[in-house]
């Protein structure tokens, strides 16, 4: 007796693929060194022994300009604290993985912070996006000044980069 294949189903709404021709683009514009690069930081190696840029140097979508009043609220949101953690959630009910990694990070070096949760603005989240030059979140802050997202975070704390940042942030 022979083996019957198995039967082929059409899928009930089988998607029609864009053409590249008719999708929408979004502008890239490259971010400009604002000090000539040290030898050592000119290249970095990735994870995988890859080249890749310095955070510098890499593209990033351009969003909506931003409007002087957004930037005024959020320098003076930014001023307001001395660490301060624009997040999906809060801190004690963080909505994402990466958002929960930095809130543990912060927790465990015993430090006072303050956050904001982006999901509850989207007119915020995407100003922040144009505000930090950074299209992730989370991002932190330290002394006004925006430090980076998780893996920025997670690096820094490893090496004692972020514990030095803080202290001198706490001192000041």
């Amino acid at each position: 007796m022979a083996a019957s294949a198995p039967a082929v189903r059409p899928l009930a709404r089988a998607a029609i693929p864009i053409p590249l021709s008719a999708r929408p683009r979004t502008a890239r514009v490259s971010l400009l060194p604002l000090a000539p690069l040290a030898p050592a930081q000119r290249l970095a190696l990735g994870r995988t022994g890859q080249a890749r840029l310095p955070a510098r140097s890499r593209s990033v979508r351009c969003l909506a300009a931003l409007s002087p009043e957004m930037r005024e609220t959020l320098d003076k949101v930014v001023g307001s604290s001395k660490v301060l953690l624009f997040m999906k959630g809060t801190k004690d009910f963080p909505q994402c993985g990466f958002s929960h990694t930095v809130v543990q990070i912060l927790r465990s070096l015993d430090v006072p912070f303050e956050t904001l949760d982006v999901l509850a603005n989207e007119a915020l989240r995407q100003g922040l996006k144009e505000y930090s030059s950074w299209p992730t979140f989370p991002q932190l802050y330290i002394d006004g000044e925006f430090f980076g997202g998780c893996d920025i975070t997670v690096e820094a704390y490893k090496s004692g980069e972020l514990q030095e940042t803080l202290e001198k942030a706490m001192c000041s």
